[in-house]
Formats: C-alpha cells, structure tokens, sequence
C-alpha cells in the first residue's frame, strides 16, 4: 500500500510550468480495490470502468448516479485551472515476445531510459543511496544487531518483523533489485545494517537438508515439509508458510487436498509447529 500511494502521490503534485493540473490513473490490476482508503486519499470523482470493447476514454452522456459519470461543472470548493480533457496517449498492453509499442498522437514512441525515484514515509524524494536509506531505516527502529536477532527469534510471524520495518521507511522490494534476489529478506537486512556476511537461500535450504530434520515424519509429511523449503530456495517464500491455504496451490495441490496433507501432521497445530520447526532450522546458525 505504502508503495501505491507514492505512486499516486507523485500524479497529484502539480506542476504549473507544463501545466500539470491533473493525472490518469490506469489500473490493469485493479490495485485500486485492494488499497482503496477513502480516510486517506478521500472519495474518488470518477471510477470508470471499460469493457474489452469499450472505449478508454470516458464517453459523454452519462447521467447523474450512473456508474463513470463526472458532474459537467466543478463543484462549489472546486476550480477548473486549465483544460481537463486528457492527452491524446494509447498504452497498448504489452506483449510476452518483447516491450510494448507507444504512440502519441498516433505517431509511435520509444522509450529510451526510464528512472525510478523513492519516496519516504513523509513523501520526501531520497537524494541518498537507497543502500545507506535502508541501513538508517533499519538502525532506527533495531538499533544493534543484537536487537534485531531477538526481535527475529521472538516472532514466530516473520512477516510481522518485515511490516515493522516497512513502516519504518523500509524498502525492500527495491532494495533486493539492487543486492540480490537471491538473498533471505533476513540477511539482506542483517547485510545493510549490520554488515554481515549473507548467505543465499539456497544455502540457507541446504544447511536444513544436512541437517535432515524431517526423518521423524511420514514420507508425504516430509515430502510437504520438503516442498515448502524447495519454495522457499526458489521463491524467497519466507513468510505464510504455516498458512493452511499454501496447501491449495502447486505443488502441493498435486499431492492431495489441504484436509489430507493436514492429516499427516496429525492436526492443523501439528501441521504449523512443523513450520515453525522448519523456519526455526532455517536460521539455526544464528548466534
């Protein structure tokens, strides 16, 4: 969410040199309805949503209380600045076999470089690296490492230390673009803040296979347990491992339903306890 309302953060800054008074939000993703805050960002003015042959453009006509309409005059604490009728733009999707094509004007465009900027939780452009922003994100809220450990150890949700440092001002997202995604989000923060060592997951899977510490259960309990750390090396799937609702996807819908690979475990608790084990196993050679 953080990351959505900078983006949309970054429409709403006007800009009167080009006469930047108002922006298009295009959402392919429906993101919209997934952090929509209405506290925050208050109401929308108009939601318009097309059908595959409908137009992209809004089209007249429509009346008060139908779905997309926009009142034809600015209400009594609003001021038309300059003329609101979009740009003559067309973004086709783009195609699995190489970058999409852009016209303007119906004449075709090239998009030579692209940049990304980031925000703070305040909204305030980095001019730092994002490396020394994220270490000073991190050492606010965990001021040692060996804080941090103890905060990490303590959790039995991940994700919930994850969330705290996002809050934080943490980018993370960005940050493994840039260091590795290849790395356990643990030791790339442990590897900003703190300057250790990281290790890959797929390092950090292969300790847990010496180690063997699934011998104690049945072989399609240990063949779930198995494909969960295979997720995790592959994936960076980290966090929601002991969510029953994991059972539900591949591979694991393959090997039976959630009920029965439950059942192998004995019971739900057991089923997240062996998680819990396997999370535990993962970062063992912590000190």
């Amino acid at each position: 969410m953080t990351e959505f309302k900078q983006i949309v953060g970054r429409g709403t800054r006007v800009h009167e040199d080009t006469k930047k008074y108002y922006f298009t939000l295009v959402d392919f993703r429906r993101a919209t309805n997934h952090f929509a805050d209405p506290d925050f960002d208050g109401e929308p003015v108009q939601i318009y949503e097309p059908g595959e042959d409908d137009p992209v453009i809004p089209p007249e006509g429509l009346v008060p209380g139908e779905e997309g309409y926009l009142p034809p005059e600015p209400g009594p604490d609003e001021v038309i600045v300059d003329n609101p009728n979009p740009p003559d733009v067309f973004l086709p999707p783009r195609i699995a076999e190489g970058p999409g094509k852009y016209y303007i004007k119906g004449r075709p465009v090239t998009v030579l470089t692209e940049r990304v900027e980031y925000l703070d939780e305040n909204g305030k452009l980095i001019t730092e690296s994002l490396r020394d922003y994220s270490r000073k994100a991190i050492l606010a809220h965990y001021a040692s490492m060996e804080k941090f450990l103890a905060r990490w150890k303590a959790a039995e949700r991940k994700e919930a230390v994850i969330e705290e440092l996002t809050e934080e001002g943490l980018l993370l997202e960005p940050l493994m673009e840039e260091i590795g995604k290849d790395l356990d989000p643990f030791d790339l923060i442990c590897h900003i803040a703190f300057d250790q060592p990281p290790l890959t997951r797929r390092e950090r899977a292969n300790n847990v296979n010496k180690r063997d510490i699934f011998t104690k259960y049945g072989p399609q309990a240990r063949a779930v347990l198995e494909a969960l750390l295979a997720k995790y090396q592959d994936e960076g799937v980290v966090t929601g491992l002991d969510n029953v609702h994991i059972l539900e996807i591949p591979p694991f819908n393959e090997m039976g339903t959630p009920l029965q690979l439950i059942k192998q475990f004995g019971s739900k608790a057991s089923f997240e306890n062996a998680v819990h084990e396997l999370q535990a196993a993962l970062y063992q050679e912590v000190a």
